[in-house]
């Protein structure tokens, strides 16, 4: 008989409560307990980042972290960056702009890793953009696009500001 453990979060601005594996991966509890699939798994080590995630406005590597240790704190997945479902967050506007996506897979990750380093970063260069992503793998796109709707995302957000 497995043990479970109780947890409450609050995802996209919605709470919720399940009992859980102790083992359940984070990644695995957004997407098969709460059906969010919007965060990609890709190698379940942390080196890929298309399962980055923001816990508490910082990002984090869902596929790493156990869902018990999400319990009590406010998770953000790429579903939860727009306003409504009929507009675009500003980095998601700039990535459609800028052809910052080719696949899709990666992008999550992406999009999750730059919000919180655009709010700490607001006027970046090219060079600390490509820092910031370095731990977001992309196969297809030989990263130019990104780094190009990266910085729009930022002077978008500068002129939202």
């Amino acid at each position: 008989m497995s043990q479970t453990h109780s947890i409450q979060v609050t995802i996209n601005g919605t709470p919720y409560a399940h009992e859980v594996e102790p083992r359940l991966l984070l990644a695995d509890y957004i997407r098969q307990v709460v059906g969010l699939s919007g965060t990609h798994i890709g190698c379940e080590h942390g080196v890929c980042g298309a399962c980055t995630i923001l816990l508490d406005g910082q990002a984090v590597r869902s596929c790493i972290m156990l869902a018990v240790q999400a319990d009590g704190h406010e998770l953000t997945t790429v579903e939860g960056l727009a306003q409504d479902e009929k507009s675009l967050h500003p980095i998601q506007e700039a990535f459609w702009e800028a052809h910052g996506l080719q696949c899709g897979f990666c992008t999550p990750g992406i999009l999750m890793t730059l919000v919180p380093y655009l709010e700490e970063n607001p006027n970046p260069t090219e060079t600390e953009v490509r820092d910031a992503i370095s731990g977001n793998l992309c196969r297809c796109t030989g990263y130019q696009h990104i780094v190009d709707a990266a910085l729009l995302a930022a002077e978008k957000l500068q002129s939202k500001a």
